[in-house]
Protein backbone atom coordinates (compact mmCIF):
# COMPACT_ATOMS: atom_id res chain seq x y z
CA UNK A 1 0.00 0.00 0.00
CA UNK A 2 1.50 3.58 -1.00
CA UNK A 3 0.86 6.26 1.58
CA UNK A 4 0.64 8.62 -0.74
CA UNK A 5 -3.22 7.90 -1.57
CA UNK A 6 -3.78 6.31 1.67
CA UNK A 7 -7.80 6.94 2.29
CA UNK A 8 -8.51 8.54 5.34
CA UNK A 9 -9.81 5.19 6.46
CA UNK A 10 -6.86 3.34 5.52
CA UNK A 11 -4.74 5.83 7.47
CA UNK A 12 -6.46 5.35 10.68
CA UNK A 13 -5.85 1.56 10.33
CA UNK A 14 -2.33 2.06 9.76
CA UNK A 15 -2.07 4.65 12.93
CA UNK A 16 -3.86 2.18 15.24
CA UNK A 17 -2.82 -1.11 14.27
CA UNK A 18 0.13 -1.69 11.73
CA UNK A 19 2.06 0.99 13.43
CA UNK A 20 2.16 -1.90 16.48
CA UNK A 21 5.18 -3.69 15.35
CA UNK A 22 6.32 -1.65 11.96
CA UNK A 23 9.29 1.08 12.63
CA UNK A 24 8.10 3.41 9.65
CA UNK A 25 6.56 3.97 6.64
CA UNK A 26 6.18 0.83 4.29
CA UNK A 27 5.61 0.42 0.88
CA UNK A 28 6.40 2.30 -2.48
CA UNK A 29 7.61 5.88 -2.35
CA UNK A 30 6.10 7.19 -5.20
CA UNK A 31 2.50 5.98 -7.32
CA UNK A 32 1.55 3.20 -9.04
CA UNK A 33 0.63 6.00 -11.98
CA UNK A 34 3.08 7.92 -11.65
CA UNK A 35 5.63 5.28 -12.63
CA UNK A 36 2.94 4.10 -15.53
CA UNK A 37 2.80 7.67 -16.57
CA UNK A 38 6.39 8.12 -17.05
CA UNK A 39 7.32 5.27 -19.29
CA UNK A 40 4.92 2.07 -20.32
CA UNK A 41 7.39 -0.46 -21.32
CA UNK A 42 4.74 -3.47 -22.62
CA UNK A 43 6.72 -7.03 -23.21
CA UNK A 44 5.11 -7.48 -26.53
CA UNK A 45 7.22 -4.45 -27.87
CA UNK A 46 10.08 -6.70 -26.78
CA UNK A 47 9.78 -9.95 -28.12
CA UNK A 48 6.87 -10.94 -26.29
CA UNK A 49 4.58 -13.01 -27.37
CA UNK A 50 1.23 -14.40 -25.85
CA UNK A 51 1.63 -18.01 -26.21
CA UNK A 52 2.15 -20.57 -23.71
CA UNK A 53 4.72 -21.82 -25.97
CA UNK A 54 6.95 -18.74 -26.05
CA UNK A 55 10.17 -18.12 -23.79
CA UNK A 56 9.02 -14.84 -22.31
CA UNK A 57 12.11 -14.55 -20.01
CA UNK A 58 13.86 -12.80 -22.61
CA UNK A 59 10.92 -10.19 -23.12
CA UNK A 60 10.69 -9.51 -19.52
CA UNK A 61 14.22 -8.85 -18.85
CA UNK A 62 14.29 -6.53 -21.65
CA UNK A 63 11.53 -4.99 -20.80
CA UNK A 64 13.09 -4.48 -17.33
CA UNK A 65 16.07 -2.54 -18.80
CA UNK A 66 14.08 -0.47 -20.75
CA UNK A 67 12.37 0.67 -17.63
CA UNK A 68 14.30 -0.06 -14.74
CA UNK A 69 15.09 3.71 -14.31
CA UNK A 70 11.42 4.89 -13.50
CA UNK A 71 8.03 2.90 -15.16
CA UNK A 72 6.30 0.42 -15.85
CA UNK A 73 7.26 -3.41 -17.06
CA UNK A 74 3.61 -4.51 -18.38
CA UNK A 75 2.47 -7.95 -19.26
CA UNK A 76 -0.95 -7.67 -20.34
CA UNK A 77 -3.99 -10.13 -20.31
CA UNK A 78 -3.14 -13.32 -22.31
CA UNK A 79 -1.01 -16.27 -21.54
CA UNK A 80 2.79 -16.46 -21.73
CA UNK A 81 5.26 -19.51 -21.63
CA UNK A 82 8.54 -18.69 -19.70
CA UNK A 83 11.65 -21.53 -20.36
CA UNK A 84 14.08 -18.80 -19.24
CA UNK A 85 14.59 -17.12 -15.33
CA UNK A 86 14.91 -13.70 -15.41
CA UNK A 87 16.91 -11.63 -12.74
CA UNK A 88 16.53 -8.36 -12.36
CA UNK A 89 18.81 -6.03 -10.76
CA UNK A 90 19.20 -2.38 -9.39
CA UNK A 91 16.10 -0.20 -10.79
CA UNK A 92 14.12 2.66 -8.54
CA UNK A 93 10.34 4.14 -9.25
CA UNK A 94 9.72 0.78 -11.35
CA UNK A 95 7.06 -1.42 -11.27
CA UNK A 96 5.78 -4.79 -12.47
CA UNK A 97 1.91 -4.99 -13.60
CA UNK A 98 1.18 -8.83 -14.30
CA UNK A 99 -2.43 -8.91 -15.95
CA UNK A 100 -1.49 -12.40 -17.46
CA UNK A 101 -0.11 -15.61 -16.29
CA UNK A 102 2.83 -16.82 -16.71
CA UNK A 103 3.12 -20.79 -17.17
CA UNK A 104 6.65 -22.14 -16.31
CA UNK A 105 7.81 -24.19 -19.22
CA UNK A 106 11.53 -24.23 -18.32
CA UNK A 107 13.03 -27.01 -16.11
CA UNK A 108 16.28 -25.38 -14.42
CA UNK A 109 16.53 -24.86 -10.31
CA UNK A 110 16.66 -21.80 -8.64
CA UNK A 111 13.80 -19.05 -8.99
CA UNK A 112 11.74 -18.08 -12.14
CA UNK A 113 11.74 -14.52 -11.10
CA UNK A 114 14.34 -12.54 -9.03
CA UNK A 115 14.44 -9.04 -8.11
CA UNK A 116 17.49 -7.90 -6.06
CA UNK A 117 18.62 -4.53 -5.25
CA UNK A 118 15.64 -2.57 -5.77
CA UNK A 119 14.00 0.25 -4.11
CA UNK A 120 10.94 1.96 -4.47
CA UNK A 121 8.92 -1.03 -6.33
CA UNK A 122 5.96 -2.50 -7.07
CA UNK A 123 4.46 -5.87 -8.18
CA UNK A 124 0.98 -6.46 -8.91
CA UNK A 125 -1.72 -7.18 -11.15
CA UNK A 126 -4.22 -4.09 -12.12
CA UNK A 127 -6.88 -6.76 -12.59
CA UNK A 128 -6.27 -8.89 -9.62
CA UNK A 129 -6.18 -11.66 -12.40
CA UNK A 130 -2.36 -12.10 -12.69
CA UNK A 131 -0.65 -15.15 -12.12
CA UNK A 132 2.28 -17.42 -12.07
CA UNK A 133 1.43 -21.49 -12.77
CA UNK A 134 4.07 -23.00 -11.58
CA UNK A 135 3.39 -26.86 -12.76
CA UNK A 136 5.05 -28.11 -9.95
CA UNK A 137 3.32 -31.46 -10.20
CA UNK A 138 5.28 -32.46 -12.92
CA UNK A 139 8.34 -32.26 -10.48
CA UNK A 140 6.32 -33.87 -7.39
CA UNK A 141 4.78 -36.81 -9.38
CA UNK A 142 8.38 -37.77 -9.52
CA UNK A 143 9.93 -37.40 -6.51
CA UNK A 144 11.75 -33.97 -7.22
CA UNK A 145 11.78 -30.24 -6.45
CA UNK A 146 12.20 -27.97 -9.04
CA UNK A 147 12.87 -23.70 -9.27
CA UNK A 148 11.42 -21.46 -6.80
CA UNK A 149 8.87 -18.81 -8.49
CA UNK A 150 9.44 -15.44 -7.09
CA UNK A 151 12.50 -14.13 -4.68
CA UNK A 152 12.93 -10.56 -3.78
CA UNK A 153 16.47 -9.73 -2.16
CA UNK A 154 17.73 -6.58 -0.50
CA UNK A 155 14.05 -4.37 -1.99
CA UNK A 156 13.83 -1.43 -0.18
CA UNK A 157 10.27 0.20 -0.49
CA UNK A 158 8.15 -1.93 -2.00
CA UNK A 159 4.65 -4.14 -2.48
CA UNK A 160 3.55 -7.32 -3.96
CA UNK A 161 -0.21 -7.60 -4.24
CA UNK A 162 -3.09 -8.59 -6.20
CA UNK A 163 -1.46 -11.60 -7.42
CA UNK A 164 -2.13 -15.55 -7.55
CA UNK A 165 1.31 -17.65 -7.15
CA UNK A 166 0.48 -21.41 -8.07
CA UNK A 167 1.68 -24.78 -7.61
CA UNK A 168 5.43 -23.80 -7.10
CA UNK A 169 8.21 -26.33 -7.84
CA UNK A 170 9.28 -25.34 -4.59
CA UNK A 171 9.04 -22.29 -2.52
CA UNK A 172 6.54 -19.89 -3.80
CA UNK A 173 7.55 -16.24 -2.22
CA UNK A 174 10.63 -15.35 -0.77
CA UNK A 175 11.30 -12.00 0.96
CA UNK A 176 15.25 -11.83 1.54
CA UNK A 177 16.48 -9.26 3.30
CA UNK A 178 13.91 -6.51 2.20
CA UNK A 179 13.07 -3.39 3.85
CA UNK A 180 10.26 -1.43 4.27
CA UNK A 181 7.72 -3.76 2.55
CA UNK A 182 3.92 -4.69 2.44
CA UNK A 183 2.17 -8.08 0.90
CA UNK A 184 -1.72 -8.12 0.74
CA UNK A 185 -4.28 -9.51 -1.64
CA UNK A 186 -2.12 -12.49 -2.18
CA UNK A 187 -3.22 -16.32 -3.18
CA UNK A 188 -0.70 -18.83 -2.85
CA UNK A 189 -1.84 -22.50 -3.75
CA UNK A 190 0.58 -24.91 -3.48
CA UNK A 191 0.56 -29.22 -3.50
CA UNK A 192 0.09 -30.91 -0.42
CA UNK A 193 4.25 -31.92 0.55
CA UNK A 194 6.76 -30.17 2.54
CA UNK A 195 9.09 -28.14 1.08
CA UNK A 196 6.34 -25.55 -0.74
CA UNK A 197 6.70 -22.98 1.33
CA UNK A 198 4.22 -20.24 1.10
CA UNK A 199 5.87 -16.45 2.43
CA UNK A 200 9.35 -17.08 3.97
CA UNK A 201 10.10 -13.31 5.01
CA UNK A 202 13.62 -12.32 6.86
CA UNK A 203 14.62 -8.31 6.96
CA UNK A 204 12.92 -5.69 9.10
CA UNK A 205 10.08 -3.00 8.78
CA UNK A 206 7.80 -5.56 6.56
CA UNK A 207 3.81 -6.05 6.64
CA UNK A 208 2.17 -9.28 5.19
CA UNK A 209 -1.46 -8.93 5.47
CA UNK A 210 -4.64 -10.18 3.82
CA UNK A 211 -2.81 -13.46 2.57
CA UNK A 212 -4.12 -17.00 1.57
CA UNK A 213 -1.88 -20.04 1.76
CA UNK A 214 -2.18 -24.14 0.60
CA UNK A 215 0.24 -26.09 0.66
CA UNK A 216 1.53 -28.40 3.64
CA UNK A 217 4.62 -26.97 4.74
CA UNK A 218 5.04 -22.95 5.99
CA UNK A 219 1.63 -20.41 5.61
CA UNK A 220 3.50 -17.17 6.54
CA UNK A 221 7.23 -17.81 7.92
CA UNK A 222 9.48 -15.17 10.06
CA UNK A 223 13.11 -15.70 9.28
CA UNK A 224 16.57 -15.14 10.87
CA UNK A 225 17.70 -12.48 11.18
CA UNK A 226 14.47 -10.08 11.34
CA UNK A 227 12.55 -6.99 13.16
CA UNK A 228 9.33 -5.29 13.00
CA UNK A 229 7.31 -7.51 11.02
CA UNK A 230 3.72 -7.06 10.94
CA UNK A 231 1.59 -10.29 9.62
CA UNK A 232 -1.93 -10.30 10.05
CA UNK A 233 -5.26 -10.94 8.45
CA UNK A 234 -3.83 -14.77 7.50
CA UNK A 235 -5.89 -17.87 5.92
CA UNK A 236 -3.93 -20.67 6.15
CA UNK A 237 -5.98 -23.08 4.23
CA UNK A 238 -4.89 -26.91 4.74
CA UNK A 239 -1.05 -25.79 5.08
CA UNK A 240 1.99 -26.40 6.75
CA UNK A 241 0.75 -23.12 9.80
CA UNK A 242 2.69 -20.27 10.44
CA UNK A 243 5.92 -20.49 12.59
CA UNK A 244 9.08 -18.38 12.65
CA UNK A 245 11.66 -20.70 12.49
CA UNK A 246 13.51 -22.84 11.92
CA UNK A 247 16.44 -21.80 14.17
CA UNK A 248 19.62 -21.83 14.82
CA UNK A 249 23.33 -20.03 15.76
CA UNK A 250 22.94 -16.47 15.99
CA UNK A 251 19.08 -15.72 16.02
CA UNK A 252 18.07 -12.11 15.93
CA UNK A 253 14.52 -11.86 15.50
CA UNK A 254 12.60 -9.03 17.67
CA UNK A 255 9.44 -6.58 17.55
CA UNK A 256 7.37 -9.56 15.38
CA UNK A 257 3.90 -9.47 15.80
CA UNK A 258 1.34 -12.19 14.42
CA UNK A 259 -2.97 -10.51 14.40
CA UNK A 260 -5.89 -12.18 12.95
CA UNK A 261 -4.47 -15.72 11.51
CA UNK A 262 -7.19 -18.46 11.04
CA UNK A 263 -5.71 -21.84 10.02
CA UNK A 264 -7.59 -25.05 9.59
CA UNK A 265 -6.45 -28.21 8.38
CA UNK A 266 -2.65 -27.49 9.44
CA UNK A 267 0.16 -29.06 11.19
CA UNK A 268 -0.12 -25.72 13.59
CA UNK A 269 -1.15 -22.46 14.19
CA UNK A 270 1.79 -21.37 15.45
CA UNK A 271 5.46 -23.05 15.78
CA UNK A 272 8.26 -21.08 17.03
CA UNK A 273 11.13 -23.84 16.67
CA UNK A 274 14.66 -24.72 17.12
CA UNK A 275 17.07 -26.89 18.29
CA UNK A 276 20.02 -25.96 19.77
CA UNK A 277 21.93 -22.56 18.43
CA UNK A 278 22.09 -19.44 20.17
CA UNK A 279 20.89 -15.98 20.05
CA UNK A 280 17.43 -14.75 20.71
CA UNK A 281 13.71 -13.82 19.91
CA UNK A 282 11.89 -11.86 21.97
CA UNK A 283 9.24 -8.79 22.32
CA UNK A 284 6.87 -10.85 20.37
CA UNK A 285 2.93 -10.89 20.61
CA UNK A 286 0.35 -13.59 19.08
CA UNK A 287 -2.86 -12.52 18.47
CA UNK A 288 -6.23 -13.06 17.91
CA UNK A 289 -5.94 -16.79 16.38
CA UNK A 290 -8.95 -19.23 14.74
CA UNK A 291 -8.32 -22.50 13.81
CA UNK A 292 -9.89 -25.78 13.55
CA UNK A 293 -8.44 -29.29 12.77
CA UNK A 294 -4.88 -29.02 13.47
CA UNK A 295 -2.25 -31.61 14.68
CA UNK A 296 -0.77 -28.46 17.14
CA UNK A 297 -1.76 -25.49 17.72
CA UNK A 298 0.67 -23.02 20.32
CA UNK A 299 4.25 -25.15 19.86
CA UNK A 300 7.14 -22.98 21.09
CA UNK A 301 9.35 -25.74 20.57
CA UNK A 302 13.55 -25.52 21.40
CA UNK A 303 14.27 -29.33 20.51
CA UNK A 304 12.38 -29.72 17.68
CA UNK A 305 13.39 -32.66 16.02
CA UNK A 306 12.85 -32.17 12.28
CA UNK A 307 16.74 -30.40 12.39
CA UNK A 308 19.82 -31.25 13.65
CA UNK A 309 20.97 -30.21 16.95
CA UNK A 310 22.64 -26.60 16.39
CA UNK A 311 25.93 -25.57 18.68
CA UNK A 312 24.67 -23.87 21.36
CA UNK A 313 23.15 -23.79 24.54
CA UNK A 314 19.54 -22.89 22.85
CA UNK A 315 18.11 -19.50 21.52
CA UNK A 316 16.49 -17.76 23.97
CA UNK A 317 12.80 -16.93 23.77
CA UNK A 318 11.28 -13.94 26.00
CA UNK A 319 8.83 -11.26 25.88
CA UNK A 320 6.17 -12.90 24.46
CA UNK A 321 2.29 -12.46 24.54
CA UNK A 322 -0.21 -15.09 23.07
CA UNK A 323 -3.70 -13.78 23.63
CA UNK A 324 -7.30 -14.94 22.39
CA UNK A 325 -6.97 -18.23 20.83
CA UNK A 326 -10.05 -20.13 20.28
CA UNK A 327 -11.12 -23.18 18.39
CA UNK A 328 -9.95 -26.74 18.21
CA UNK A 329 -7.43 -28.85 17.17
CA UNK A 330 -7.58 -32.66 16.03
CA UNK A 331 -6.50 -34.75 19.38
CA UNK A 332 -5.30 -32.69 22.18
CA UNK A 333 -4.74 -35.36 24.65
CA UNK A 334 -1.85 -37.06 21.76
CA UNK A 335 -0.70 -33.63 20.76
CA UNK A 336 -1.08 -30.82 23.70
CA UNK A 337 -2.44 -27.79 22.54
CA UNK A 338 0.02 -25.69 24.42
CA UNK A 339 3.37 -26.11 24.28
CA UNK A 340 6.35 -24.32 25.47
CA UNK A 341 9.19 -26.79 25.55
CA UNK A 342 12.40 -24.50 26.35
CA UNK A 343 16.40 -25.40 26.31
CA UNK A 344 17.27 -26.28 29.25
CA UNK A 345 20.56 -24.32 28.66
CA UNK A 346 18.18 -21.27 27.67
CA UNK A 347 15.42 -21.23 29.82
CA UNK A 348 12.52 -18.92 28.34
CA UNK A 349 10.96 -16.66 30.47
CA UNK A 350 8.19 -13.68 30.28
CA UNK A 351 5.48 -15.68 28.10
CA UNK A 352 1.93 -15.27 28.45
CA UNK A 353 -0.65 -16.91 27.43
CA UNK A 354 -3.97 -15.52 28.34
CA UNK A 355 -7.80 -16.24 26.64
CA UNK A 356 -6.74 -19.40 25.07
CA UNK A 357 -9.92 -21.84 24.64
CA UNK A 358 -9.08 -24.53 22.31
CA UNK A 359 -10.98 -28.08 22.76
CA UNK A 360 -10.38 -31.11 21.22
CA UNK A 361 -12.04 -33.14 18.34
CA UNK A 362 -11.30 -35.99 19.53
CA UNK A 363 -10.59 -37.71 23.34
CA UNK A 364 -12.15 -35.94 26.32
CA UNK A 365 -9.05 -34.45 27.31
CA UNK A 366 -6.33 -31.78 26.26
CA UNK A 367 -2.73 -31.35 27.90
CA UNK A 368 -0.68 -28.96 28.29
CA UNK A 369 3.28 -28.97 28.18
CA UNK A 370 5.73 -26.44 29.68
CA UNK A 371 9.63 -27.29 30.20
CA UNK A 372 12.04 -24.59 31.34
CA UNK A 373 9.61 -21.71 30.32
CA UNK A 374 8.31 -19.05 32.80
CA UNK A 375 5.96 -16.26 32.68
CA UNK A 376 1.67 -16.47 33.48
CA UNK A 377 -0.71 -19.10 31.72
CA UNK A 378 -1.39 -22.42 31.93
CA UNK A 379 1.33 -25.23 32.86
CA UNK A 380 3.90 -21.90 33.15
CA UNK A 381 5.91 -21.59 36.15
CA UNK A 382 5.94 -18.13 38.19
CA UNK A 383 9.42 -18.91 39.71
CA UNK A 384 12.09 -15.86 39.29
CA UNK A 385 15.02 -17.59 39.23
CA UNK A 386 14.71 -19.34 35.93
CA UNK A 387 16.21 -22.30 36.26
CA UNK A 388 15.92 -25.47 34.43
CA UNK A 389 13.15 -28.22 34.96
CA UNK A 390 11.47 -31.00 33.79
CA UNK A 391 8.14 -30.91 31.63
CA UNK A 392 5.64 -30.24 33.68
CA UNK A 393 2.41 -31.34 32.35
CA UNK A 394 -1.39 -30.54 32.77
CA UNK A 395 -4.71 -32.23 31.93
CA UNK A 396 -7.43 -29.79 31.28
CA UNK A 397 -11.41 -31.91 30.65
CA UNK A 398 -13.37 -28.69 29.65
CA UNK A 399 -12.79 -25.59 28.30
CA UNK A 400 -15.43 -23.05 28.38
CA UNK A 401 -15.66 -20.04 25.46
CA UNK A 402 -14.31 -22.34 22.80
CA UNK A 403 -16.14 -21.75 19.79
CA UNK A 404 -15.58 -23.32 16.27
CA UNK A 405 -15.53 -20.48 13.38
CA UNK A 406 -14.95 -21.84 9.86
CA UNK A 407 -14.80 -19.55 6.48
CA UNK A 408 -17.00 -20.72 3.46
CA UNK A 409 -13.70 -21.30 1.25
CA UNK A 410 -12.03 -23.93 3.53
CA UNK A 411 -10.52 -26.48 1.33
CA UNK A 412 -11.76 -30.23 2.49
CA UNK A 413 -8.43 -31.81 0.98
CA UNK A 414 -5.01 -30.80 -0.12
CA UNK A 415 -4.22 -30.14 -3.89
CA UNK A 416 -2.52 -33.51 -5.08
CA UNK A 417 0.90 -33.99 -6.52
CA UNK A 418 0.18 -35.53 -9.90
CA UNK A 419 -2.17 -33.58 -11.51
CA UNK A 420 -1.90 -29.52 -12.14
CA UNK A 421 -3.48 -27.27 -9.32
CA UNK A 422 -6.22 -24.54 -10.87
CA UNK A 423 -5.19 -21.16 -10.60
CA UNK A 424 -7.83 -19.21 -7.85
CA UNK A 425 -9.21 -15.68 -7.95
CA UNK A 426 -7.55 -13.68 -5.31
CA UNK A 427 -9.83 -13.92 -2.25
CA UNK A 428 -11.75 -10.87 -0.80
CA UNK A 429 -12.13 -12.74 2.83
CA UNK A 430 -8.84 -13.88 4.82
CA UNK A 431 -10.16 -13.99 8.73
CA UNK A 432 -13.75 -14.80 9.92
CA UNK A 433 -15.88 -11.29 10.04
CA UNK A 434 -12.64 -8.57 8.78
CA UNK A 435 -12.31 -7.31 5.30
CA UNK A 436 -9.38 -6.69 3.36
CA UNK A 437 -7.23 -3.87 4.57
CA UNK A 438 -7.32 -2.63 0.81
CA UNK A 439 -9.79 -3.24 -1.66
CA UNK A 440 -9.42 -6.14 -4.17
CA UNK A 441 -8.09 -4.22 -7.45
CA UNK A 442 -9.71 -4.29 -10.76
Amino acid sequence: MRFNIFSAVTAILFSSLASAQLSGKVGPTTSTASKAAKKVCNILNYGGVASKNTDNGPAIASAWAACKSGGEVYIPAGDYGMATWVTITGGTGVSINLDGIIYRTGTAGGHMIIVEHTTDFEFYSSTSNGAVQGYGYVFHAAGTYGPRIVRLVSVTNFSFHDLALVDSPAFHLILDTCTNGEVYNTIIRGGNEGGLDGIDVWGTNIWIHDVEVTNKDECVTVKNPSSYILIESIYCNWSGGCAIGSLGAGTDIHHIEYNNVYTQNSNQMLMIKSNGGSGSVYSCSFNNFIGHSNAYTLDVNGYWSSISPNPGNGVLFYDMTFNNWKGTCSDGATRAPIQFLCPSGAPCYGMSAANFNVWTEASTEVLYKCENAYGSGPCLSSGASHTAYAIQTKTVTAVTGYSITTMAADLKAGFGLSTSIPIPAVPTSFYPGLAPISAKLG
